[in-house]
């Protein structure tokens, strides 16, 4: 392809153009203050699929948490779950923490520093290795993640359908232009680049420090999006007085089996038939998506004393609202709570101060 053959000048000035600009316009994040692997390792993985904003206040809360690999390891995948609550994508939390336990019981507790080592880990693909090792330790290998492919199909000018557009012709694209002198800066670089300029729909073009190596210059054929699906779905929240500890309440709910296909040993709230309670309008209305399925969503009140039928099953129990913080709630759960006032908003980390243990459970 035309753009990939620049010139050796060319090439120097694309990559001094782009590193000139993320020096000048890189976001402060917190995993960007740091080179240790660790903080690299979460970081990435908490960014999959998830944006930035979504990811900022719980990466500080994990680290303060879980500071080290060690501590990690050591940890009770509840706790660990109960920190990634709201993040979505669970198995992320699962891989991470069964990989932080492989390496200390098979690696002496640290992470190893080549992509082809960090590749054999659970949970780390090409793209999370790729990051650690170039961030992390100098390694001269190419990051591609959705923002970096993007960036590259523009500037290459490829079309859909394009042989390039395999995962090794984008990787080997890549590999051309990294800066082998200063991968790590470079792959953020790109992925900043991606993210804040080169956008999916209205690029802005105007601002991009490489627009003169674009052959594109603003949206290219991409691949049709999959079509969403939709499905209805009714939860009860169920609240009591709880005597004893400072008139607090309790609120009902059910913790999904450890069999279940998504999200086992989760928290959420108790399920209603379809059409939810006859004749009552619900107190909450709304959509959550996960993966391709809109869900819409109908939160109706239900008085304890009415509840029995729920509370039967032994994986329905009652929890304090003061320590809903403390479990591992599914995302829809975490936002219905949040949103009607039931759960508070995180609170922030203090130095000095770690997150609260176990939950109090009432039965």
């Amino acid at each position: 392809m035309e753009s990939v053959t620049l010139t050796d000048r060319q090439m120097q000035s694309f990559r001094a153009e782009l590193l000139s600009w993320f020096t000048e316009n890189a976001r402060d994040l917190p995993w960007r203050r740091t080179h240790d692997p660790y903080c690299i390792w979460v970081s990435e993985v908490m960014l999959q699929q998830t944006r930035v904003a979504a990811v900022i206040d719980r990466y500080t809360q994990f680290i303060h948490k879980f500071p080290s690999l060690v501590s990690l390891a050591l940890a009770n995948e509840a706790d660990v779950l109960t920190l990634w609550s709201g993040l979505g994508y669970y198995r992320r939390a699962r891989m991470l923490h069964s990989a932080a336990q492989l390496l200390v019981r098979e690696h002496g507790g640290s992470l190893p520093k080549s992509s082809a080592e960090l590749r054999r880990l659970p949970g780390v693909g090409d793209y999370t290795a790729a990051a650690i090792a170039s961030i992390a330790h100098g390694e001269s290998v190419a990051v591609v993640d959705g923002n970096v492919e993007r960036v590259m199909l523009r500037l290459t000018g490829a079309e859909v359908g394009d042989k390039h557009l395999s995962a090794t012709g984008l990787k080997e694209i890549a590999s051309r232009f990294l800066a082998p002198d200063a991968p790590g800066a470079f792959n953020q670089a790109m992925m900043e680049l991606g993210a804040t300029v080169c956008l999916p729909r209205a690029p802005l073009c105007a601002s991009c420090p490489v627009q003169a190596h674009c052959r594109t210059r603003g949206e290219h054929t991409a691949r049709p999006r999959k079509q969403m699906l939709s499905k209805k779905i009714n939860y009860a929240l169920v609240r009591k007085s709880q005597e004893g500890n400072g008139n607090s309440t309790a609120v009902l709910l059910a913790r999904r089996p450890p069999s279940a296909s998504q999200m086992p040993g989760m928290w959420e709230l108790p399920g209603l038939p379809a059409k939810g309670e006859d004749g009552n309008e619900p107190i909450l209305r709304v959509r959550h998506s996960v993966t391709n399925t809109n869900y819409y969503v109908g939160v109706y009140a239900m008085d304890a004393n009415n509840a029995s039928q729920l509370a039967g099953s032994l994986s329905h129990v009652w929890i304090s609202s003061k320590k809903l913080h403390e479990i591992p709630l599914t995302g829809l759960a975490r936002k219905i709570l949040m949103r009607l006032d039931v759960l508070a908003k995180p609170r922030q980390v203090r130095s000095g101060k770690a997150l609260p243990g176990s939950p109090s459970i009432f039965i």
